[in-house]
């Protein structure tokens, strides 16, 4: 692994993030492209857990290894349902931040053709023979440059006609002095919180019976004062659990962009990737699974020596035109999201559910899954957006 760039690489990932460093694992696992050369560019250095990575699949995925904890088993709660149930074929899965960046630098590592530098990025554009990164250390030229940075720019401006919400949210890995969890047993969904705000619920993954990752999360357009997510999380430790006092082990604290807004497109040899690219799911901010499709698809096209950027097939197209549909339902808070939540768990199966939350669901599933909604209140939500935006 290199650390003082050259000037021209094979291809520039801008971002080590999810995105980034995904797309590097990908490519360093296939022998026809491991002599490429490499530059990953950011602006910091990858040494905190400073967030966590939760997604589901079949099987055994690329990361594996690193898998901190995993679940066969779900519990989703509201007002008078509370359901258990197991999700095989799927496992739920839980990835920390910092395993998984220790993870792929020292498999780089490995690779002298990979070059690592902490820089700002302040812009990219296309050449005649590629693209080229502009950074506070100079400027680099590559072959294909793979963008994962989201600027502020790109968010929705304030004139955009779509619909955009925050998937916003406050976590705490606790540890309590009484064992009152079941770690075989994560809780996807807990609506007997609050509603006051929005569409709320309480997530809960456990890891023994005396510590869990609690996260307070909320879809929303205004994100909340710092201390009322604590209070929040303290409150449900209460009335959940009768935990009045626990210790904190870990903070941390996102928000992720629910949108029909469209992110930045392949331009030439300059290709955006991760939640720049609109991985994130427009209906329910899940990005992780959707990153592997994309960087598995990346290096899948690189291999067969085509250019890199992939499509969304006609037929998948159908599953932003469902996300777009309930983000119009939340965002107009024609139905609340609690009661939406809770009519599709209470009618469909739960690997049906998961494979139509992971856009991989039959024709015949989804309208199955449309069918549990009340249709008088969906049905015009859907014909506007698919008359007006």
């Amino acid at each position: 692994m290199n650390t003082i760039p050259p000037n021209h690489y094979n291809y520039i990932i801008a971002g080590a993030g999810a995105a980034g460093l995904s797309l590097l694992m990908r490519l360093l696992q296939e022998s026809a492209l491991q002599q490429q050369s490499v530059l990953v560019i950011d602006q910091q250095t990858k040494i905190s857990n400073d967030r966590t990575w939760c997604f589901w699949e079949a099987g055994t995925g690329l990361f594996e290894p690193i898998v901190y904890h995993r679940w066969q088993q779900l519990r989703f709660a509201a007002s008078h349902t509370d359901i258990g149930f197991s999700i095989a074929p799927y496992t739920y899965k839980m990835i920390r931040g910092i395993d998984f960046y220790r993870y792929v630098l020292n498999h780089s590592a490995a690779f002298p053709q990979v070059t690592f530098l902490q820089a700002t990025v302040m812009g990219c554009r296309n050449t005649d023979t590629g693209a080229l990164v502009e950074t506070d250390k100079g400027s680099f030229t590559a072959d294909y440059v793979f963008n994962s940075i989201v600027a502020a720019k790109e968010l929705p401006p304030p004139n955009f006609k779509g619909y955009f919400l925050w998937q916003h949210f406050k976590g705490k890995i606790i540890e309590t002095s009484q064992p009152v969890f079941n770690a075989t047993e994560a809780t996807f969904m807990d609506f007997t919180v609050s509603q006051h705000n929005g569409t709320t619920f309480m997530y809960v993954l456990p890891f023994s019976a005396n510590t869990a990752l609690v996260e307070y999360t909320l879809f929303t357009k205004q994100l909340l004062a710092p201390e009322a997510y604590d209070a929040a999380i303290q409150r449900y430790m209460q009335e959940k659990y009768g935990i009045a006092e626990f210790k904190t082990l870990h903070d941390e604290w996102g928000k992720i962009p629910m949108t029909n807004y469209r992110f930045a497109q392949p331009d030439g040899n300059i290709i955006p990737i991760g939640i720049a690219a609109g991985q994130a799911k427009g209906s329910s901010g899940y990005a992780f699974y959707f990153i592997q499709q994309q960087t598995a698809g990346i290096v899948q096209r690189l291999v067969q020596q085509q250019h890199p950027a992939t499509s969304v097939a006609w037929l998948q197209r159908r599953f932003q035109w469902y996300d777009k549909v309930l983000l119009r339902v939340l965002e107009q808070q024609i139905m609340p999201g609690a009661d939406i939540f809770t009519a599709i768990f209470k009618k469909n199966k739960p690997a049906t559910i998961l494979r139509f939350l992971n856009n991989e669901s039959s024709l015949a599933e989804d309208w199955h899954i449309m069918r549990s909604v009340p249709m008088h209140l969906f049905l015009p939500a859907a014909l506007h957006t698919a008359l007006f935006r």
